[in-house]
């Protein structure tokens, strides 16, 4: 069959075209910013390609839309009370409503945009994510650093981006544009951040510090114990137990029940309280500014005060700061779900699952040299309560490990004992023990 002749691609041919995909010219800001706004964003930025904000995600970017030009940063508030309620349930309908009406808005902004012969793609807000690559980087885009750059807002101390009016009771979503924009927007000029240090206060397990510094695994623990991590240390636990009496030894019948919530309702946050505490932006500050004392009444102490079960990693610093700030909440020691399958993401992964309390005193240097399937050298240094990972081997060695790739993922999994590796010689060590030990105590898993 002749397709010139088929009745279909003759009417497309005698069709007028949109003079946005004739022209190809730059889409019109004001224009642009009233569709997405009218689709119900509340605030909207845009950021080029290639701009040098977005060099570490800008590969990723293209392999999933490879005709991206811009980024659309999209912002939808939520509501603030919710999100403050000790009730864990009125604050995870909040969120994950939120999050449907931000990818509902994305997608309404893609299909009027295909209307127009405008190619765009709408990665989710939240969930669900590229799974094949855990405990790898799972997102898309990067929805805070676009945002930060579009001018929406700058990160605060709890590593969430603070809308200057909003405050950061917002959800974020990025939209793929397969044009370019005739203006584009710049990072605002100042943080919003007061640095008031709630949201510090508030954080049952210690995850942000005082001086900025922030401890992922100890939230992603507890905060996100029903999503990735903490749902395959679920799995384990009911594998490994004998039968019902042994798993109900390990797993409350509430704890099960919340396990079920999530899989039928979306997984819940255990926390999210710096968010709730924030006092930031111009919609929000209004009750700090005029009573501090009554804020951190009505806002901080219900949340602080809770009795609560905090899931930390065992001789972590959380475990310690739980029972040191609220000896009224229970702490129950778990995995943090955390696997590593590749020696790449054991390196990447130190920095995150890094305890600065259980290095207190070290100052080492230790040399890796993996061999077999993923042969690398890698330099680790903890010093100063902080940890740096380099390639290759730098400088004079305090402990020599050489090790077969393979085992030494397997030993990191649980699935290898280092017993078993030793003898075998499938791990040597060149150096004192006791600063293998020492090594094990600052990565907890």
């Amino acid at each position: 069959m002749n397709l010139n002749n088929h009745p279909t691609v003759q009417r497309v041919r005698l069709q007028t075209v949109s003079p946005i995909s004739r022209e190809r010219e730059p889409l019109d800001a004001a224009w642009l910013r009233q569709i997405v706004l009218g689709a119900g964003a509340d605030d909207v930025g845009f950021v080029e390609i290639g701009r040098p904000a977005l060099d570490d995600q800008r590969e990723d970017i293209l392999q999933a839309f490879p005709h991206t030009q811009t980024l659309i940063s999209i912002v939808c508030r939520m509501n603030r009370e919710p999100i403050r309620s000790p009730a864990r349930s009125v604050s995870n309908l909040e969120f994950h409503a939120t999050y449907e009406h931000a990818n509902e808005v994305a997608r309404n902004v893609v299909a009027k945009l295909q209307a127009q012969g405008v190619r765009a793609m709408n990665p989710s807000a939240g969930f669900p994510m590229e799974m094949d690559r855990f405990p790898g980087k799972i997102w898309v885009v990067s929805h805070k650093p676009v945002a930060v750059a579009a001018g929406l807002g700058q990160i605060g101390i709890h590593r969430n981006v603070i809308h200057p009016v909003f405050g950061n009771f917002i959800v974020l979503d990025t939209i793929l544009l397969d044009a370019s924009v005739s203006a584009y927007g710049q990072p605002i000029n100042y943080n919003p951040c007061l640095s008031c240090k709630l949201c510090v206060a508030a954080c049952p397990v210690g995850a942000i510090s005082p001086d900025g510094s922030f401890n992922f695994v100890n939230c992603s623990t507890h905060n996100y114990r029903e999503f990735m991590g903490g749902f395959h240390d679920w799995i384990d636990t009911v594998t490994d137990s004998s039968g019902q009496l042994a798993y109900r030894n390990k797993v409350s019948d509430a704890e099960t029940a919340s396990i079920w919530q999530s899989l039928s309702f979306g997984p819940n946050y255990k926390a999210a309280y710096c968010l709730a505490v924030c006092p930031a932006g111009e919609e929000v500050i209004g009750p700090f500014l005029d009573d501090r004392k009554q804020f951190l009444t009505d806002t901080v102490r219900p949340l602080t005060e809770k009795q609560e079960t905090i899931y930390v990693i065992a001789d972590s610093d959380a475990e310690r700061h739980v029972n040191r700030r609220f000896p009224h909440k229970t702490v129950k020691r778990v995995h943090s779900g955390v696997r590593p399958n590749s020696i790449d993401g054991f390196l990447r992964g130190m920095t995150l699952l890094f305890q600065p309390g259980c290095s207190e005193g070290l100052n080492a240097v230790y040399h890796f040299t993996f061999m077999g399937h993923e042969p690398r050298q890698a330099t680790v240094v903890i010093r100063d309560q902080k940890v740096t990972v380099q390639d290759g081997h730098v400088g004079k060695h305090d402990l020599h490990v050489t090790a077969d790739s393979q085992t030494w993922l397997g030993f990191l999994r649980r699935e290898r004992s280092i017993v078993w590796a030793l003898f075998r010689r499938k791990i040597r060590l060149a150096g004192p023990l006791k600063l293998r030990v020492a090594f094990g105590k600052c990565f907890p898993a």
